[in-house]
């Protein structure tokens, strides 16, 4: 959690969300969120939120089960990581590729 976070309490989340507390406890149990804790208080930042939205859509919306639930959000934080991963190694890429061509300028230029 970072120190700009914004934290909601559950009453907030569940009027933003349009769903009754138990929902959302429901869902921490089957762990497909995890609300910090202050002083037993539930708390909920932005990124809570919107997995809670996520998987509300996907259970009333899509009416996929629990369990349908848990594998889509477990491919989606594979496909996260992996799309970290490839700006990360297209990062690597741009900064190779432009050490190459000042190189190749460098060379140019000392063969004038």
């Amino acid at each position: 959690m970072r120190q700009d976070d914004r934290l909601y309490m559950i009453s907030m989340v569940c009027r933003l969300l349009n769903v009754h507390p138990q929902t959302v406890r429901l869902y921490e149990r089957e762990g497909f969120i995890k609300p910090k804790r202050i002083k037993r208080q539930r708390v909920y930042t932005d990124e809570d939120i919107e997995r809670l939205n996520f998987v509300i859509k996907l259970t009333k919306e899509f009416g996929v089960n629990r369990a349908g639930v848990d594998i889509i959000l477990r491919m989606r934080e594979r496909m996260q990581i992996m799309e970290q991963f490839i700006q990360e190694l297209l990062r690597y890429v741009d900064e190779d590729i432009k050490e190459q061509i000042e190189k190749r300028i460098k060379k140019i230029f000392e063969e004038i």
